[in-house]
């Protein structure tokens, strides 16, 4: 039995590593990763817990893995970044929620589309990775489909990538042949419970 707490210690510790060093990057924006260590350290310390690099370096690599952190590197050094879906990830972690599910589906679908130019590739494609890691499905190659209100996160991914005019938030009623999407969210296949 006191391996299941040892775990659960464990996954808590890793929990807060990982919200100290968000909570940093949302104080500071981009920062440094040398400066970032010692202040995502000191915050865990101040709590009584003590972070090793080791530890600090797998959980910036957990964090850029999800998509919660971007790193940078210019002549300057390496840098993080904190992404829109960081914030969400920290805003959930406060327990304030930037997006909530609500317990029932209103009917309306959120469209995403985009139309980002080609020298901008590398925005495009983590656009294509956020959307999908938040829960959108792709309904073709610049159209993401999502069943809930969302619009919080979509202004911060606008206002993060600095893409305002190349993004589109539509909300739509009805979209023809949406079988396979209530399906993929688990949303009754009866339409007229929400007119």
């Amino acid at each position: 039995m006191k391996k299941v707490e040892a775990t659960a210690r464990e996954r808590r510790r890793k929990q807060n590593i990982r919200r100290s060093i968000l909570g940093a990057l949302a104080a500071g924006g981009i920062i440094s990763l040398v400066v970032l260590a010692p202040t995502a350290a000191g915050t865990l310390l101040k709590a009584g817990r003590r972070i090793f690099p080791s530890e600090f370096e797998r959980s910036i690599t957990r964090l850029r893995r999800r998509g919660l952190v971007v790193l940078e590197k210019t002549e300057r050094g390496t840098f993080a970044r904190i992404t829109p879906a960081g914030r969400f990830a920290l805003a959930r972690f406060g327990g304030e929620r930037i997006e909530q599910k609500p317990k029932r589906w209103d009917g309306d679908w959120r469209v995403v589309l985009y139309d980002i130019s080609e020298h901008r590739k590398k925005d495009r494609i983590h656009l294509r990775e956020l959307l999908h890691a938040f829960g959108f499905v792709r309904l073709q190659d610049s159209v993401w489909v999502y069943p809930y209100d969302c619009e919080d996160f979509i202004t911060l991914v606008k206002a993060d990538f600095r893409i305002g005019r190349e993004v589109l938030y539509l909300v739509a009623r009805a979209i023809e042949n949406d079988g396979p999407l209530r399906e993929k969210f688990d949303l009754p296949a009866d339409r007229d419970q929400y007119r």
